[in-house]
């Protein structure tokens, strides 16, 4: 394949994954393209959630419907079934396609059957992969597709695919912890609602896949929140309140909700306990946690005034990691 080629499917293929960047927690997120010898682009996957049709999947099944007019499985998130289907029904359409995967085709049968079977089986002939798979239990796939005869060309865009691959490979052992918060275009971040609503149904949706949500005890105080995932239906993380009073109004929603563990605690060593942990806040709060933090991600929402309080009191220089404009600008972000 053409390296340009190559690079452009690979380019979609990660930005379809940062789009579930976290959400597939725990596994990684995880994206992939199909597309002609021609190098036109046929179709664009992303695992969703864990549990889920891994990407591969997603973009073999709409690069079939694509190409066959079969519109069967067209909706169906069963990755099961999938497989399935394609595997009988291919017949040979798959033989001049190639695909672009930010990691390594998965060669395990777990929850979701063998990606890198699949592939071996439906014919495609030549694969661009970002990133091996570190995970002995699913690492391997290339090896099954080389001896196979495919070609797999390993390291296009590796950089930027190792970026995509970091909050995975932090939870193996250790709590990944982000900073989130919403704003302003003249930097405000107080006073009534800021972002979308398909912003804060993605913060939202964050939430119901966090462990621990950590806040301070003056936004608790001011906001009363309730920190939970209703946009989405999801459930509530445990919440810490880094706070050195423990003086909280208990009828402030948060306390209430069913199923959570609320502490009360000076320090931030409880968030250790944790896999996946989402801190909300102010100035105060960016600067407490700024040892623990490794991401940050911040919703930018085009309005001006309305608010008074800002981030002003923080210095820091951040790498853009990915950047999306819908409604609002989804910025994630490291400190260079």
């Amino acid at each position: 394949m053409k390296p340009s080629t190559a690079h452009h499917a690979m380019t979609l293929a990660l930005a379809a994954a940062w789009d579930y960047q976290l959400l597939t927690f725990p596994n990684p997120a995880v994206g992939a393209v199909c597309f002609s010898q021609e190098g036109t682009i046929l179709s664009i996957g992303a695992h969703k959630r864990a549990g889920g049709p891994h990407a591969e999947v997603y973009a073999l099944r709409d690069a079939y419907a694509l190409l066959s007019g079969d519109t069967t499985i067209a909706d169906s998130d069963d990755a099961h079934h999938i497989h399935e289907y394609l595997c009988t029904h291919h017949n040979g359409i798959f033989n001049s396609v190639s695909m672009a995967v930010t990691l390594e085709p998965c060669s395990h049968i777990g929850k979701t059957p063998s990606c890198a079977l699949l592939i071996r089986d439906l014919g495609i002939q030549k694969l661009a992969i970002a990133c091996k798979d570190s995970n002995p239990e699913a690492a391997e796939g290339g090896k099954i597709l080389e001896e196979s005869g495919i070609v797999c060309e390993f390291g296009v865009m590796e950089s930027e695919g190792k970026k995509l691959l970091e909050p995975f490979l932090k939870w193996q052992e250790n709590p990944f912890v982000f900073f989130k918060w919403a704003q302003r275009l003249d930097g405000t971040i107080d006073k009534g609602t800021i972002s979308s609503k398909s912003s804060r149904e993605h913060m939202h949706t964050l939430r119901d896949r966090c462990d621990l949500i950590v806040i301070g005890g003056n936004t608790v105080r001011h906001d009363r929140p309730t920190l939970d995932a209703r946009l989405v239906e999801g459930r509530a993380p445990d919440v810490l309140i880094y706070s050195h009073q423990n003086d909280f109004d208990r009828s402030i929603p948060l306390f209430s909700v069913p199923n959570r563990n609320v502490f009360v605690e000076s320090s931030l060593e409880k968030i250790n306990g944790y896999r996946l942990v989402m801190i909300e806040g102010g100035a105060g709060m960016m600067e407490a946690a700024s040892e623990v933090v490794n991401w940050y991600l911040s919703y930018i929402a085009p309005k001006i005034g309305g608010g008074s309080q800002t981030l002003g009191i923080i210095q820091e220089d951040f790498e853009v990691l990915s950047a999306k404009i819908t409604d609002n600008i989804i910025l994630w972000m490291k400190k260079k």
